[in-house]
């Protein structure tokens, strides 16, 4: 669990200047700081450095000249800073975004707090991660238009879409390979390495379809049954998806450590206040703000019994998965036809399809053998 989180401004003429701190005590030496700021200058680029201090390892994320922003991780002997370098870069993002508005103060205890329990993500919260990132969305967005874009332009075109922000090309690359959403090749003929996508990303809220199976077997009274229904009926004729609420299910819920422990409950069974208290064995502190996040999400029913007890439901559930990006197949005939792209990047991306389908088969059949 990592001890705290501090914000460093570095100015040539001040030297390091500490915006912001998490928890309120954390600290760190100055000949530290100056320590990290050789480091990042001696690489020159934006990006994460490692080093022990004395009893604790830091991880420190600099956003490049332009912003000179440092987020720095202060962590126990036992934590390896490398495996933050994906959190931290998203948290930075924020951080710059938000540090001349006055609010950095209110929102560090919370992005803290989401990057302490990065390394245990699992992975669907991964995958929101992911979505809801501004850089790893756009380069999803792009490669599900084009195929496969060179490493050179998509860096290129992303610098101009964001202007205003700062990201690093080979750490948004990297965790999306790590995730088998792109692959990254070399082709000869071409200048530059060739990002492919291997699969998207499918966000999606949908009915629980054990729950509504059978909720009185899932802990709801008989009496409450056909009004369960009547909302769930009500909320689906009203849905239509998008963008905007699929990303904020991925930061407000998915992503919010104590949100997702609430939701991984009622994903299970219609259950009581007092059900819910016994998640404060697991962090869940706020229970009142946590059941207004899943209100205002459209995640939650709280239904009454004759007795006045309260029941606390799904509405709907949340699909967050990859898909295979079969639609590419029109793409990559229309690419050839109209010599829009290489032939022998188009020959590569239908040898990616090929065999990402493939593997898919080889899946189920083990699935299926394991069922």
């Amino acid at each position: 669990m990592p001890l705290g989180m501090i914000v460093m401004h570095w100015d040539d003429r001040m030297g390091a200047d500490i915006v912001a701190r998490y928890p309120p005590e954390s600290s760190i030496e100055d000949k530290t700081l100056m320590q990290l700021y050789s480091q990042h200058e001696y690489s020159g680029d934006s990006g994460i450095v490692t080093m022990t201090s004395g009893p604790i390892n830091i991880a420190s994320y600099y956003t490049g000249v332009d912003d000179a922003i440092y987020t720095i991780l202060l962590l126990s002997a036992q934590e390896d800073g490398e495996i933050f370098e994906d959190g931290l870069s998203e948290i930075t993002r924020t951080i710059t975004a938000n540090i001349h508005t006055g609010t950095l103060d209110a929102i560090l205890p919370g992005l803290f707090q989401r990057l302490s329990v990065y390394p245990t993500l699992n992975d669907e919260q991964k995958l929101a991660m992911i979505f809801g990132s501004t850089i790893k969305r756009a380069i999803i967005t792009r490669l599900r238009e084009d195929v496969a874009v060179s490493k050179s332009e998509l860096n290129i075109w992303l610098k101009d879409q964001h202007r205003e922000g700062f990201f690093d090309i080979e750490i948004e690359l990297n965790s999306l390979v790590k995730m088998g959403i792109v692959k990254v090749i070399s082709i000869q003929g071409q200048p530059s390495d060739m990002v492919f996508l291997v699969e998207d990303i499918l966000v999606l809220r949908v009915p629980s379809r054990e729950l509504i199976s059978d909720p009185v077997d899932h802990h709801l009274p008989e009496s409450l049954k056909s009004a369960y229904f009547t909302e769930i009926k009500a909320y689906f004729e009203e849905y239509h998806p998008n963008e905007s609420d699929n990303i904020a299910l991925c930061e407000n819920v998915l992503l919010e450590p104590q949100a997702y422990e609430v939701l991984k409950l009622i994903r299970q069974a219609m259950v009581t206040r007092n059900d819910i208290e016994k998640l404060r064995k697991k962090g869940v502190d706020d229970i009142d703000k946590v059941l207004r996040i899943l209100w205002d999400n459209k995640l939650l029913v709280i239904l009454q019994d004759e007795h006045g007890n309260e029941y606390y439901c799904l509405t709907a559930d949340v699909v967050l998965k990859k898909i295979f990006p079969e639609y590419h197949i029109d793409t990559i005939k229309h690419q050839y036809q109209t010599r829009t792209q290489s032939p022998e990047v188009l020959k590569q991306a239908l040898e990616i399809i090929k065999d990402r389908y493939y593997e898919m088969q080889k899946e189920a059949k083990r699935k299926k053998a394991t069922a």
